[in-house]
Parts: C-alpha cells; structure tokens; sequence
C-alpha cells in the first residue's frame, strides 16, 4: 500500500492513495490553515470507522441478513498534552434492516473488533481503548 502527501500551502496538504483518489487535509485558521478539508487526526478516525464499518456489513451479507442501511458514529478522547494521541475510541453502530438476528450483529461487531479491522486492532495494540456497541432498527420493508 503506498500513499503520496503534497503540500499546498500553509497548512493545506492533498493525500493521493495508492489506489488513485485524493483529499485534502487542512488545518484550523489559527494554524495557518484555511479550514479547508479534514484534520489528519480525523482522518484516521475515518479510516478506523470506515474499516470497521466495512467488516461488519460485510460479515452481515455473508451471514444471510437483510441489512439495508449502517452507519457508526464514533466518538474519541484525546491525551490533554503532546503527543495528542487518540487514548479511548467508542464506536457506536446502527444497523437498520427486516428481521436482523441480534446475535449476528452482534458477533459482526465482536469479529471486526478482534479479528478482521486492523486499524482498530492496530490503533488498540498501540495502547488506545476501543469500545463497541450497536442498536438495531427493524424495517417493515
């Protein structure tokens, strides 16, 4: 995997994966920045959700459930002094869906967290807490 950071200006940097997508990262006004895109420090909260997310909806099909929508929101803490590392990360999924068995959302969850999200479990053997949890909404559809 191979990634390419150039710097625009001030505080604004473009990411380009290797896969041939970009994004701009932008720093607060107050240091140089122009607000401009997301914060590395967010990204990499992205990048955790999205990979976790990914692992669950796809653990859900795989399991033969009528999944039609998920979304997690995450929420994390900070240390108060530098370096500023992530020290807790909570994930919160919701996973909307006809007839979803609760005991396979919440194994999805559980084998995303301990097995397949290696930027969760990365980020967790490097000292950060991550704690899970979900709601599930029925759908008449």
């Amino acid at each position: 995997m191979k990634a390419r950071i150039k710097w625009v200006e001030e505080a604004t940097f473009v990411g380009e994966s290797g896969s041939g997508h970009a994004v701009v990262m932008d720093g607060p006004p107050e240091h140089g920045g122009r607000n401009l895109g997301v914060r590395p420090m967010e990204m990499l909260l992205l990048g955790m959700g999205g990979c976790t997310s990914f692992d669950v909806v796809n653990i859900l099909k795989k399991s033969r459930q009528s999944i039609t929508d998920c979304y997690a929101e995450l929420y994390a803490e900070r240390a108060e002094s530098e370096p500023k590392v992530f020290t807790h990360i909570h994930v919160h999924f919701v996973i909307t869906g006809k007839d979803l068995s609760d005991k396979h959302v919440k194994r999805a969850v559980e084998l995303s967290a301990e097995k397949y999200c290696s930027a969760s479990i990365m980020l967790a053997n490097g000292g950060v807490e991550i704690s899970h949890d979900y709601e599930v909404i029925e759908t008449n559809d």
